[in-house]
């Protein structure tokens, strides 16, 4: 049986980006490479300096390698889920949101790696001239999340304006060398 309420609706409107794109930028840079082990490093030498959750953490990391590394919750609450089952970090809910602190065996080993800092080696596998750009790509994506989900009629006009000059401006870059 046929529902013509389903079958006869109009469709929906069309998102505001071509389709197949994502409705963010994304900058293709050098991608940092990332050890096996990398986060785990991280969690506990973060874990080191004071309690924190997992959100926290992750915004650590992505501070600490200047923006280059921000670990997915994908593979941080794993690594800390395995952590607490190695005896190394205990986690207590307070507050809407787990905190994890170490235990005296996860501090033993923190202590002995309290010198490497994954977060700096991560950043080390971005060459030094991308990591402004870098910066700068993830505040114009910022701009444009704004944009998009609060701008006006006018200032879209203005942004797309801006962004078509801005476009032939970086491809007049290039055309120089």
């Amino acid at each position: 049986m046929r529902d013509p309420d389903f079958w006869d609706a109009p469709p929906p409107p069309p998102p505001p980006f071509p389709p197949g794109a994502p409705p963010v930028l994304h900058m293709e840079a050098p991608a940092p490479r990332i050890r096996r082990g990398d986060v785990r490093a991280a969690l506990l030498a973060l874990l080191h300096e004071r309690p924190q959750n997992g959100y926290q953490m992750i915004q650590d990391i992505e501070e600490r390698s200047r923006g280059v590394w921000r670990p997915s919750p994908g593979s941080v609450y794993p690594a800390l889920q395995q952590l607490e089952d190695e005896g190394l970090v205990t986690g207590d809910e307070g507050g809407g949101s787990r905190t994890y602190r170490l235990t005296e065996q996860g501090r033993d080993q923190a202590a002995r790696h309290a010198d490497d800092a994954p977060w700096v080696e991560v950043a080390r596998t971005v060459p030094d001239e991308h990591h402004e750009l870098r910066l700068l790509w993830a505040q114009l994506n910022e701009a444009f999340s704004h944009l998009i989900h609060t701008g006006g009629e006018r200032q879209m006009e203005e942004a797309k304006k801006l962004i078509k000059q801005t476009r032939r401006s970086i491809f007049q870059i290039l055309a120089e060398d």
